[in-house]
């Protein structure tokens, strides 16, 4: 009787240790269906353009890491020209989804050229109708400065690894920043760019790898769920 009283003990012990564990798994594999799993994508783009005086080349670094519902975003960007740096900003936000295609968000953006500025950032971030990206960012400097940046571009796949690029960018203030040169509204830089990927386009059937399937080739992120849920089988009855 009283190995069955110590075999029954050590059972129910077993089993209360184990239910939680148990329950951990599978919490953590439902959040990790439900979107909960932690991804990353970044992207980094280098251009180089011929002047009247001196090449000019810039970059934009875009990306972010976390799960689909909180993100860590970080972006940078800049231009050089003869063997100068003109331009250069870093970013970090926090960004959340707020619905199927777009995130708030909310940072700081740190500018390192032409002059040192610190600024305060909010904005949203997000797909819009017809695959336009979309951008729009209110920026408050550390001298209470107030700016606002609206971009969108889109991406026109000439073969499933050639595509065109078109963007459109619009810089607004608030108010005048003689030191910078700044009238309440600046430029409004607009073009396009041919690139090339080594992964091809997905056809929202057919996505490269898993990591693809998993991060999408949206920068923003949004996409991913698009792809994921087109290529994901119906849930059984």
């Amino acid at each position: 009787m009283q190995i069955i009283k110590t075999l029954t003990s050590a059972t129910v012990l077993f089993l209360g240790n184990l239910a939680p564990a148990f329950a951990q798994d599978m919490g953590h594999d439902m959040a990790k269906e439900h979107g909960g799993a932690i991804h990353h994508m970044f992207r980094v783009e280098t251009d180089y353009g011929f002047g009247k005086e001196s090449g000019v080349a810039s970059w934009h670094l875009d990306g972010w890491i976390g799960t689909d519902e909180n993100k860590l975003w970080l972006k940078s960007e800049g231009a050089r020209s003869d063997g100068t740096t003109e331009d250069a900003e870093f970013w970090a936000m926090y960004s959340r989804n707020i619905s199927t295609f777009w995130d708030a968000q909310f940072g700081i953006r740190y500018d390192a050229k032409p002059d040192t500025t610190g600024y305060a950032v909010i904005g949203i971030n997000g797909l819009a109708p017809y695959w336009f990206e979309t951008q729009a960012h209110l920026f408050i400097s550390e001298e209470g400065d107030v700016s606002a940046r609206f971009r969108q571009e889109n991406d026109f796949l000439i073969t499933q690894r050639l595509i065109i690029e078109p963007y459109a960018e619009i810089n607004l203030f608030a108010q005048d920043v003689p030191d910078r040169g700044i009238g309440a509204a600046n430029c409004c830089p607009a073009g396009y760019r041919p690139r090339h990927q080594a992964c091809p386009a997905p056809d929202h059937a057919t996505l490269c790898g898993d990591q693809s399937l998993r991060a999408g080739r949206a920068r923003a992120g949004n996409r991913r769920r698009v792809y994921r849920r087109q290529d994901r089988p119906a849930d059984p009855l």
